[in-house]
C-alpha cells in the first residue's frame, strides 16, 4: 500500500512558477502510474498528468502540455510536477495518486487506488 503526500503548495502571480512534491510513503510497485489530478472549487477532479513509476511513460492533459513537467525520482519515492507560466485557471487543489490500472484509463480518478490529501496552488491575476 501506499500513501502519497503533497507539498509545495502556495500562492504565485500568472506567469509565475511553483514546484510541487509527492512523498510517496511504502512501496510503489513497478505497475504503478503515479499521477496529478486537480479539483477548483465546484468543479470535478480532473486530470493533469501521469508518470510510469517503471518505464516512465508520461501523459498530459491538453490544458497543462508545454507548460507543467512530471518527473519522478524512485530512490526517493518522490513524483515532482514543475508548474510553468501559470495561469489563475490553475488554481486548485492538487492530488497526487498511484495505482494499478492507470494504463488502461490513466485520466480517470478511478484508475488510482491511493490519494494524498492535497496542496492548494492560488494564481492570482
Amino acid at each position: 500500500q501506499v500513501q502519497p503526500a503533497e507539498s509545495g503548495g502556495g500562492l504565485v502571480q500568472a506567469g509565475g512558477s511553483l514546484r510541487l512534491f509527492c512523498s510517496a510513503s511504502g512501496r510503489v510497485c513497478a505497475s504503478y502510474g503515479m499521477g496529478w489530478f486537480r479539483q477548483a472549487p465546484g468543479n470535478e477532479r480532473e486530470f493533469v498528468a501521469t508518470i510510469s513509476w517503471s518505464d516512465g511513460i508520461i501523459r498530459y492533459a491538453d490544458s497543462v502540455k508545454g507548460r507543467f513537467t512530471i518527473s519522478r525520482d524512485n530512490a526517493k519515492n518522490t513524483v515532482y510536477l514543475q508548474m510553468n507560466s501559470l495561469k489563475p485557471e490553475d488554481t486548485a487543489v492538487y492530488y497526487c495518486a498511484g495505482g494499478a490500472s492507470w494504463r488502461r484509463d490513466y485520466v480517470n480518478t478511478r484508475a488510482y487506488s491511493y490519494w494524498g490529501q492535497g496542496t492548494q496552488v492560488t494564481v492570482s491575476s
